[in-house]
């Protein structure tokens, strides 16, 4: 991976920037003079954080790959190539497997990990032709927990752990640096309101942890992206988590980058 020094004028999109990690995530950057972009659906608390961090800002839900390319063309055309995406959007809705109602599966699948796969697609071909850009991710500390309650939530960001493992196979050659954070619990609107439906027995488990201020996340993202790291996590729990989590697949990686050379060698 790359390290970055300069972030002054790149332009860095972040999904889900009106609020919580997103809008924290847009003030990082935008402190250290990048262009910054915000996609969310709501525009009215998406307009006023573009206004108050200096951003631009385009409104899109991103379950849907058409509204999400449309903004994303729209804030390339307006400020430049996206060298980095962001993709902070995300939901949970907490319950006991049998009480989730069916919609709400779908619905957090779209938006945590769907969401991520639309925004990557869109900006990824424009990257490889540049051969450099770089790739945010956020999972959770429950893509490595088994945690009651998370049963629709937890799959989804498991699931963004596992498109980033497979991906930087794919375009780390080409130039482009994929980063998962995992953050625990944190202070934003989206717990506040997650809290109000957690069954007790989440609550129980959840409720010994401080819940982590979204402006710390956000500045172990970007200083993880500027150092050039694949994985980043906050809490002692999530790293010792990560650290057993990643021993697999770094003691395959080496054979699986030779696989892979040697097929394409021979393609």
């Amino acid at each position: 991976m790359a390290r970055v020094k300069d972030w002054v004028g790149k332009h860095v999109i972040v999904t889900g920037g009106s609020e919580g990690i997103g809008a924290a995530v847009a003030e990082a950057f935008a402190g250290r003079g990048a262009q910054v972009s915000l996609i969310a659906r709501r525009k009215l608390p998406l307009r006023d954080t573009a206004k108050r961090l200096g951003a631009d800002w385009a409104a899109a839900d991103v379950t849907s790959a058409d509204q999400l390319a449309s903004a994303i063309t729209e804030l390339e055309q307006r400020n430049g190539p996206c060298e980095v995406i962001a993709c902070c959007a995300g939901l949970a809705l907490p319950g006991r497997f049998l009480e989730v109602r069916p919609d709400e599966f779908e619905v957090q699948m779209s938006a945590n990990y769907l969401g991520a796969v639309h925004a990557v697609r869109r900006v990824l071909p424009g990257m490889v032709e540049r051969s450099r850009g770089k790739i945010l991710l956020v999972s959770s500390t429950s893509a490595f927990l088994g945690i009651t309650g998370y049963t629709a939530y937890g799959p989804t960001k498991a699931s963004i752990r596992q498109l980033a493992l497979c991906l930087r196979y794919e375009v780390e050659p080409k130039g482009v640096d994929v980063t998962v954070i995992y953050p625990a619990d944190t202070d934003t609107p989206g717990l506040a309101m997650e809290n109000t439906r957690k069954p007790v027995e989440t609550k129980a488990i959840t409720g010994s942890i401080e819940p982590m201020p979204a402006e710390r996340v956000a500045e172990a993202a970007v200083r993880g992206l500027e150092r050039g790291r694949h994985h980043i996590a906050l809490d002692p729990l999530t790293r010792f988590f990560l650290a057993w989590a990643n021993l697999p697949e770094d003691m395959a990686r080496p054979f699986m980058r030779r696989t892979i050379a040697k097929a394409l060698r021979g393609s």
